[in-house]
């Protein structure tokens, strides 16, 4: 198996922080086992993410909402063993956040039991007081907005989010208010990429995107997606990094150049 770099640090949210000062983009994919884990740390990557796209890409669900805490926990504690240094986020799934208690309890059985560092959660201001409640509990979170796939059936389908100038105003005070609230990080989905760029100035906490421009501070693909292997039509705003290549680790090293060096996301994978 590969391995990661041994002069590499732990990635920290205080690595991350520094990144966003220092205008240094870093690197997000989702991982959901052990092998991929050590494969992605070795080209570079700086976040894995667990995410509960393992229900479309692993389960071959229709939709992130079936998947399960026990399924969050065990592919969570699959990447944990073969992550050293990345910093390891995991989704909370579907309806394991409804309440306040409901959400520490559960933020803190993937951290006890799956062995993530970060948890994040999908929603706008409303969850403002449960962000508050898990950072007064010692758990860090990255807010999710823009286009949420757990609330597909409520807002009808995979849609752009924030096109007009209501909505964009509103992405932008939900996330200043969970970042007041104690977020440590933020990801948005799925929004023009001028609306990425004046959140990416606003906020102080380091902006991840998918499918929201080149002005993030950090980027973040399904695995899956960017190794051209997701069954049926592949996001717009992705891009298979296999073409060209002569192994997985390859692409992700090319994804990681081109995330860093500013040449992905590129126009053909940006929402106006």
């Amino acid at each position: 198996m590969y391995q990661p770099s041994p002069t590499r640090k732990s990635i920290t949210l205080t690595t991350l922080a520094k990144m966003k000062r220092d205008r240094e983009k870093f690197t997000v994919l989702t991982a959901y086992d052990a092998s991929f884990a050590v494969l992605m740390e070795a080209t570079g990557v700086e976040v894995l993410l667990v995410g509960d796209s393992l229900g479309m890409v692993i389960q071959g669900q229709r939709t992130t909402v079936p998947v399960t805490m026990e399924d969050m926990i065990y592919h969570t504690r699959m990447v944990a063993r073969g992550c050293q240094t990345a910093l390891l986020m995991a989704d909370m799934p579907f309806a394991s956040y409804a309440t306040v208690d409901q959400a520490v309890y559960n933020a803190a059985r993937l951290m006890q039991e799956g062995g993530a560092q970060m948890v994040k959660l999908e929603g706008g201001g409303a969850l403002a007081e449960t962000v508050r409640q898990l950072s007064r509990n010692g758990i860090p979170v990255c807010a999710h907005l823009g286009l949420l796939p757990q609330s597909v059936h409520k807002l009808g389908g995979y849609k752009v989010q924030g096109r007009d100038a209501a909505a964009a105003q509103q992405i932008l005070d939900e996330a200043l208010a969970l970042q007041e609230a104690g977020a440590d990080v933020a990801l948005v989905e799925c929004i023009p990429a001028e609306l990425a760029g004046r959140l990416t100035a606003a906020l102080d906490i380091p902006l991840i995107g998918i499918g929201a421009g080149p002005d993030c501070d950090a980027q973040v693909l399904v695995c899956y997606d960017m190794l051209g292997i997701t069954p049926g039509r592949r996001p717009k705003f992705s891009k298979n990094f296999l073409t060209g290549c002569d192994s997985v680790q390859a692409a992700v090293e090319a994804y990681v150049r081109a995330v860093k060096s500013g040449e992905f996301p590129g126009p053909d994978h940006c929402i106006a």
